[in-house]
Parts: C-alpha cells; structure tokens; sequence
C-alpha cells in the first residue's frame, strides 16, 4: 500500500481545485468502523508480541488507502469484541465505511478489505 500521508485526490471545483490526502480518507474510514456495534478498535493487533513483531506492526498503518484510478480501496486491521458475529460485523463495516468515505469526499470507494487481527478480553 501507498504512502498515505503523500498521496493525494484531487478534484476540480468551479472556484479552484480541491485535494484531498489519503490521510484524510483513512481517519474517515477507522471512526466510520469505530460506529459499528462488534468492533473494539482498529488496530494491527500488537498485544503479546514480541519488539520484531512489534516493530514490523509499527510500519503497517491499521487503516490503508490506496488510489487507482481515481478510486480508493481500504484495507482495515479491526480489533473485534469478544461474542461478535464477525462476518454480520465485517458486512456492517465495509457497508458503514464505504458509505462515510463517498458522502464525505466523493471520491468513490471499490473495495473495504478487513483483517480481524484480534478479540478483545471480556471487561
């Protein structure tokens, strides 16, 4: 996956143009996950690792963006609750995510790709 913090979508305007980062589009997809029921957080999963896995999880951002086309596909490490039913909950995000995506940004979305990295403990 790109760089999100240097890819940008842009977008001409009647007063100009409008860019929008891919940094941008992420935070949007991670709290449109966040709203739904089942998910904890999002997150690569770092618990009970050890520093390499540590630092490799580091590097991979919990939310990807990357832009083809003028089309972005989002890859999502989720964090589940423990007694989730995770595929009616994966459906629920990619439906909640790609929808807040594409309202708030036009910029269509092709594909919402969801890794479960963990459950989290009972509280």
């Amino acid at each position: 996956m790109e760089d999100s913090t240097m890819d940008l979508q842009n977008m001409d305007l009647q007063g100009g143009s409008l860019q929008i980062s891919t940094e941008v589009i992420a935070k949007i997809a991670r709290c449109a996950a966040l709203e739904v029921e089942g998910v904890a957080e999002v997150s690569c999963g770092t618990q009970n690792k050890k520093l390499k896995d540590l630092l490799e999880a580091s590097i991979q951002p919990p939310v990807a963006v990357e832009m083809r086309d003028g089309t972005a596909e989002l890859t999502l490490h989720l964090i589940m609750t423990s007694g989730a039913r995770i595929p009616a909950v994966a459906e629920k995000v990619q439906e909640n995510v790609k929808s807040a995506v594409q309202n708030m940004t036009s910029v269509t979305v092709s594909r919402v790709n969801l890794v479960i990295a963990g459950l989290a403990a009972e509280q």
